[in-house]
Formats: C-alpha cells, sequence, structure tokens
C-alpha cells in the first residue's frame, strides 16, 4: 500500500431500503493505526454504514476500499480474509459454546488446513487444532477472561460478553478492527477501563480502530478523529476539539448530552 493512502477509504457511499436513505453519500478515510470514531444520534445511519464496510449489506452506490483493494461488492467471509474483523450492536455470540470455543471458532477462519485434511484429520489438522486454542486461550487472557474458559457464553454479564466477542474478533487476526457500541451496558468503572483496553489493542496489535459508540465522554477521550452522522449523513469530521464545538454536532446530537 502507499504509504499516503488511508488503511480505509469510504468514498460518497449511499444505502437505501425502499424510500429510506439510511447512508447518504458519506465519505471519509481512516488512517493506520489510527482509532476513529463514528458517532450520531439513533437511526443516524451508523451501523448500517458499518455492514456495508463488512459486507453484511451492499452499497447501493458509492465504493469501499481497504488496503487499496475494493471492498464493495464482497462477501463477508471474503473481507474477514482480507484483515478485517467486528464486534456487534446486538452481541453475537454462541451461547451455549463455552469462552474458548467461541475463540477458537473464529481462529479456524484463519487456519491453513484444507477441507479435506480437515475432515481426515490428517496434518497438519492436529498440530494446527493445538494452535488454534493456544492461541484462543492466550486472548481469554488478554480480556481478562481466562479463569473462566470452560463457562458457556450466555452465563457471562453483558461486559463480559463484549470482552467475549472482542477475543473473538481477535482470534481472526485483524489489522482492522470494527466495534459497534463496545461500552454499551458496561458501568462507569468498566467503560473508564475500556478506553485504556482499546488503546493497549491499537498499540500491542497494531491495529487500526474504527468504532460507533453512544457514550460521548468516552469517544472524546479515546478517538484521535471522530465523523458525526445525522439521518445518514455526515455533518462534521475531525479532532475531538474541533468536533465538540462544531455548532451543527451540538445542535443534532451534543446538546442532548446535557
Amino acid at each position: 500500500m502507499d504509504v499516503n493512502s488511508p488503511t480505509l477509504a469510504i468514498q460518497q457511499v449511499t444505502r437505501r431500503f425502499g424510500g429510506l436513505v439510511a447512508v447518504n453519500d458519506v465519505s471519509f478515510d481512516v488512517q493506520e493505526h489510527e482509532i476513529f470514531g463514528v458517532i450520531g444520534p439513533n437511526g443516524a445511519g451508523k451501523t448500517t454504514l458499518f455492514n456495508t464496510i463488512t459486507g453484511l449489506i451492499a452499497p447501493t452506490s458509492g465504493k469501499i476500499r481497504y488496503d487499496g483493494k475494493e471492498l464493495t461488492n464482497l462477501r463477508p467471509h471474503q473481507i474477514a480474509k482480507f484483515g478485517i474483523a467486528r464486534t456487534f450492536q446486538n452481541i453475537r455470540l454462541f451461547g451455549e459454546l463455552s469462552a474458548l470455543e467461541n475463540v477458537a471458532i473464529a481462529r479456524h477462519l484463519s487456519g491453513t488446513t484444507g477441507i479435506f485434511k480437515g475432515i481426515l484429520g490428517l496434518p497438519p489438522t492436529p498440530r494446527e487444532e493445538r494452535q488454534t486454542y493456544d492461541r484462543a486461550l492466550e486472548l481469554l487472557e488478554l480480556v481478562g477472561l481466562h479463569d473462566r474458559t470452560d463457562f458457556k457464553a450466555k452465563n457471562f454479564s453483558y461486559g463480559d460478553q463484549r470482552r467475549l466477542e472482542i477475543a473473538r474478533a481477535l482470534a481472526l487476526e485483524p489489522k482492522l478492527l470494527l466495534l459497534d457500541e463496545p461500552a454499551a451496558g458496561m458501568n462507569p468503572k468498566e467503560k473508564g477501563e475500556l478506553s485504556d483496553f482499546i488503546r493497549s489493542l491499537r498499540d500491542r496489535f497494531e491495529l487500526t480502530i474504527l468504532l460507533i459508540e453512544h457514550h460521548v465522554p468516552l469517544v472524546m477521550g479515546l478517538c484521535d478523529r471522530i465523523a458525526v452522522l445525522d439521518f445518514g449523513q455526515l455533518i462534521a469530521i475531525g479532532q475531538p476539539e474541533v468536533v465538540k464545538n462544531d455548532p451543527a454536532v451540538i445542535e443534532a446530537y451534543l446538546g442532548d448530552e446535557g
């Protein structure tokens, strides 16, 4: 990739659902190793934008490029293979499976063993299987869940389910991590710890991080730059202090924060 090129380029992306325009001609770039926030009122189009980036839905028009490669019409598993992983606003863990199994499943997606070798149990399947579970254990330790690896995901607290989902996303070995409301359901202490945790992830794994979050103080203290959506349109972009004092942002969103 050209050193001057952005890691992620959103180029005039629009997504319509019938007569509803959920994302309207949105463009912005995310630079390598940046922590970039997307904020806005409910219904502003934030999760829809995430879904277009990760291939869950296709944009009606516009282009999405990652590391110089166009993602616009690719399927989610193809996009994941490029090094893009995400969490979800509504947690999507396998509730009946253990924490270890949830992370290992994601890790399998980045494995190299062919399907026929896997079915027959031929080498290197056993070795790769050990590596998969060893790595899953490391990631669970990283997110503070190493003492509950055998617990079913459905039995974790909401905050711990969020951490487990992040561990599962990291199992894909991403270079771009998308976090959809990672602080949802967390208490103030957990939210404070989350900021430090996200920074540590960026530094440890050399990640670029794009996040949606409603907790404005967390976003303002964590992100290098912020984009603000309102009714699907980009109304502001810039460093936190610039965005925080933008009259259009105050009117559309921050005025409600009291």
